[in-house]
């Protein structure tokens, strides 16, 4: 019988390795799976490059994760959004690397690693700091900066309804870089708020199909306010 519910954190997290690459859904304070980002520093896991749209927010989470020292890297749209500080004071001082990526640009790195795409070209960033060391081409009089596939070791994702073959929904903009992050790591872990039966969840509406997730821990944390 398939099921990928695991009993606890600790054991949905186990061989986590150093030196790997971590990509966390989320956007903002929203979505993030942060119950099992901090569970990372119960593995005493260290050397990380992260991919994530910003770099975290107050001590919770992402920053918290920086704030410990376990990330090497990151790589990321918006490392200066409110409340970012833990990342501006290690960046300030030399403790960390910075790979900015526009959003869409982004996103669509890790969508091609899922979808198995080795690189793509894109317009975005054509001229700037971000094309340089790149290979650009011309189609139609239109510069492109060719991208590659970011692929993971790991995603972390935030679902709002899973079931034990592990297919997630995601409650509204909780969907965000979750589904894509989801594609695109070797291991999926998933935290979800609900937990479903067999056939309980609505086919159109299951936005991430099991065969991407490999762990699951049920981790309510009450519903949000509407």
């Amino acid at each position: 019988m398939i099921n990928k519910f695991t009993s606890s954190i600790a054991e949905a997290l186990e061989g986590v390795p150093d030196e790997g690459t971590l990509l966390l859904g989320g956007f903002g304070a929203v979505g993030q799976a942060n119950l099992l980002i901090e569970g990372l520093l119960e593995t005493g896991v260290r050397n990380l490059t992260v991919v994530a749209n910003n770099a975290g927010y107050g001590n919770v989470g992402l920053a918290r994760l920086l704030k410990e020292g376990r990330v090497r890297k990151l790589i990321c749209s918006y490392p200066r959004i409110a409340g970012s500080t833990v990342f501006e004071e290690l960046y300030s001082a030399g403790k960390i690397e910075l790979e900015l990526n526009p959003q869409g640009t982004l996103a669509e790195r890790l969508r091609a690693a899922g979808a198995g795409v080795p690189a793509f070209y894109t317009p975005t960033g054509v001229g700037t700091k971000l094309a340089e060391n790149k290979e650009v081409r011309e189609f139609d009089g239109q510069a492109y900066v060719l991208e590659k596939a970011l692929h993971g070791d790991v995603a972390l994702v935030e679902a709002w309804e899973a079931d034990r073959w592990g297919n997630l929904t995601y409650r509204k903009a909780g969907r965000n870089f979750n589904p894509v992050c989801a594609t695109a790591a070797k291991l999926t872990i998933a935290q979800t708020q609900h937990v479903k039966e067999l056939g309980e969840l609505d086919p159109e509406g299951i936005v991430t199909p099991g065969i991407f997730v490999n762990r699951i821990v049920h981790l309510p944390y009450g519903d949000p306010q509407e």
